[in-house]
């Protein structure tokens, strides 16, 4: 039985290229300017200490940027600069320049599985401050409304099965009924190992190489949901 869905965003309820062709070049174009405004802010002076933390050395201001802008390029999941990507996203939504993006399949389904009294709850590598923006300000409206939590990598690396039982532990859930939906193998394949029911997203692709041992879905209207 599936009592709770578990969710990625990139790739399973949006648009890889809103990612990587609005939301990335936006922070990186960005993050300098305001890092320097907020340089005295308490949270960004955490977040600088992290990163120091993060290299093991003192970093200037500009010697942190230019190390949150080599991690953009390598699109590393590091926590501090995914949570100074979700502030800079923050000031974007804003001010009107972009809207979240979110397939069409997406917002009935998590309203039907509200209706269902199932939980739909996201977990991405991004922000859980960028996560609760993006849903907030979609083309289809606010969708915060159908989602009862969000977690991110201070929950643990994606392809870790630990990750997943964490997640389990704090939703109070047992493994056994969370479905986790995914676009990322490695993600189910983390899941799987924990006893969670899975299923690969794969939107965009006739790839029949990508289809393995995972239930598989187009969308979210052609997800299973055990009851």
């Amino acid at each position: 039985m599936v009592k709770a869905i578990l969710t990625d965003i990139e790739g399973t309820t949006t648009s890889v290229s809103f990612v990587y062709d609005v939301l990335f070049p936006y922070a990186r174009e960005h993050l300098p300017a305001f890092i320097k405004t907020h340089r005295t802010d308490k949270n960004i002076q955490k977040l600088l200490k992290d990163i120091n933390q993060e290299v093991n050395k003192d970093l200037t201001i500009m010697e942190s940027i230019e190390q949150l802008l080599q991690w953009m390029d390598e699109d590393r999941k590091v926590t501090p600069l995914k949570t100074l990507q979700g502030m800079v996203w923050e000031d974007g939504y804003q001010a009107n320049g972009f809207q979240g993006h979110v397939y069409n399949d997406v917002p009935p389904n998590l309203k039907k599985w509200q209706d269902m009294g199932i939980p739909v709850y996201i977990y991405s590598s991004g922000s859980i401050k960028a996560q609760k923006l993006l849903f907030a300000h979609t083309d289809f409206g606010d969708l915060t409304p159908y989602l009862a939590g969000y977690f991110d990598t201070t929950s643990g690396n994606k392809k870790e099965h630990e990750s997943y039982l964490t997640i389990a532990n704090q939703i109070n859930y047992p493994p056994q009924e969370i479905l986790f939906l995914s676009d990322v193998i490695e993600e189910l394949d983390a899941a799987r190992t924990t006893g969670m029911q899975t299923c690969l997203l794969i939107r965009n692709t006739t790839d029949s190489n990508s289809r393995p041992t995972h239930p598989c879905a187009n969308d979210f209207n052609q997800v299973e949901i055990n009851r």
